[in-house]
């Protein structure tokens, strides 16, 4: 059983495509029941807000419907995730706020503080809610969160690659997921040379004794990045080893530029085969 997690968090944002199901709700279920933790899950919708002071009664009517049936199809989403959850014997509270934008963003990082852990479907696109709320529980939570790829329905954490580069971000990451390091069947440690030169105390080699303090089996490997691009380097080494999970360290830059997250980080957000551990 996975020590120390007791509490997970997990976020269903409701837009209204009948199409759209979400993995981050199975492997959270899943991922919890392996903890024995118990489970929040937010299925929240976007509440839509006319800004202009001069909207036609058919408008505001319309906008009306929709946030009823946005609001509807979040509350529907809750009980599917109780139902769910009690029928595989796992605790469960669940909410469906409907919010604007600012204030789900808000609401959702204040609820993540009181988890021990944040699970999130990923988003590739860039501006997108969910992106949002990533990139807020990265930022502003001081926990760390699980971004599950599409078609990623049940938690496994045997092979586990952890991409290593010295760095305090790194460093917490590491710290963060030692539940699931204990109980990895199998733990590397990942250095990627080529975007950037590592400094040699930085080096794999020196964390590994750490790692096996806390009777972790672990594996040292530094790889050359693919034509120079680290998230491509690791995507490549976790389909090569059939990783069940990479764990990082999650690189912010400042909102005034065009893209917040890291580029590794970024990149990994976009397209990741396995679910990614983050903390910042």
């Amino acid at each position: 059983m996975l020590q120390n997690i007791h509490g997970i968090l997990i976020g269903v944002t409701e837009e209204g495509d009948a199409e759209e199901r979400s993995s981050a709700l199975a492997y959270g279920l899943s991922l919890a029941k392996e903890a024995g933790a118990h489970v929040t899950v937010q299925a929240a919708s976007l509440k839509l807000v006319l800004t202009h002071a001069f909207i036609s009664t058919v408008a505001e009517e319309l906008v009306a419907a929709e946030n009823r049936r946005l609001d509807a199809l979040a509350h529907a989403a809750a009980d599917a995730s109780r139902q769910a959850a009690v029928a595989s014997g796992i605790s469960c509270t669940t909410q469906a706020p409907q919010l604007a934008y600012p204030d789900l963003i808000k609401s959702f990082t204040a609820l993540a503080r009181a988890h021990d852990l944040t699970v999130l479907d990923a988003e590739p696109i860039s501006l997108a809610v969910d992106r949002g709320l990533i990139e807020a529980v990265l930022t502003d939570s001081g926990r760390p969160l699980i971004v599950v790829p599409e078609g990623w329905d049940s938690f496994a954490g045997g092979r586990i690659l952890v991409a290593w580069d010295g760095s305090a971000k790194a460093a917490r990451a590491l710290n963060d997921a030692l539940p699931f390091l204990r109980e990895a069947s199998h733990v590397e440690l990942v250095s990627v040379t080529g975007e950037k030169d590592l400094e040699p105390a930085a080096s794999g080699a020196n964390l590994a004794p750490h790692l096996t303090r806390h009777g972790i089996k672990v594996g040292e490997l530094t790889l050359p990045a693919l034509e120079g691009d680290v998230a491509e380097t690791l995507r490549h080494h976790a389909n090569l080893t059939r990783a069940d999970m990479i764990v990082m360290g999650a690189y912010v830059h400042s909102r005034l530029r065009q893209m917040v997250l890291g580029g590794t980080t970024q990149s990994l957000l976009k397209n990741c085969p396995v679910p990614l551990f983050l903390s910042y």
